[in-house]
């Protein structure tokens, strides 16, 4: 996977087994992995995680990348915890979530891998023709979001559907990960380089 590039998304809240393991197991592949958040005019913020309030600092924005950058990742994943929660603010509530809109563009890119796990599906909930019809899984609590946007709940840990991969919880990442390498290994969310 050398020369793979991985977006993850973060912000405060976040399930810190969950961020550390991406930031290793990925590189571990050989892949590059960026932390994207959005940065609110600054130039890097330090985010306190969910269980242990363990800091982790963001400094590259998922605000203002163009269509070619956001090729460039191989695969883009919402994590679990209030990370997608957070990000899914907007000021104008007419206009989508910068987050949501980097979602949406992400889904019209198929050569992009989309992951989404646990709590990750609310910031798919503003979109939700990109996940109706598909098969996913989520967190038990939004079962009912995920019917409600048209999706199919299966019960399994880890759900892939062509170019989406699903996971269950925050604590299943070590699940969600391997699967997300092995499609990438098999040459599935190329990117572009």
């Amino acid at each position: 996977m050398s020369g793979t590039r991985i977006a993850v998304l973060v912000e405060s809240d976040f399930y810190e087994p969950e961020i550390f393991y991406y930031q290793r197991r990925f590189a571990e592949e050989g892949a590059e992995v960026d932390f994207l958040t959005r940065l609110w005019g600054n130039d890097s913020i330090t985010f306190s995680g969910h269980e242990y309030r363990a800091p982790f600092t963001a400094d590259k924005s998922l605000e203002g990348l163009s269509d070619e950058e956001l090729r460039r990742y191989a695969a883009v994943i919402v994590p679990s915890g209030m990370v997608a929660d957070r990000l899914r603010y907007t000021e104008d509530v007419d206009v989508l979530a910068p987050a949501t809109e980097f979602l949406r563009r992400a889904f019209e890119e198929p050569t992009v891998l989309k992951g989404i796990i646990c709590h990750g599906m609310w910031l798919a909930s503003s979109i939700p023709g990109k996940v109706r019809g598909r098969k996913v899984v989520c967190h038990n609590n939004l079962i009912g979001d995920v019917r409600n946007m048209g999706a199919e709940y299966v019960n399994e840990d880890v759900v892939v559907d062509g170019d989406l991969v699903t996971g269950r919880t925050g604590a299943h990442h070590h699940l969600f990960a391997r699967r997300i390498i092995e499609l990438l290994a098999a040459g599935r969310g190329r990117g572009t380089a």
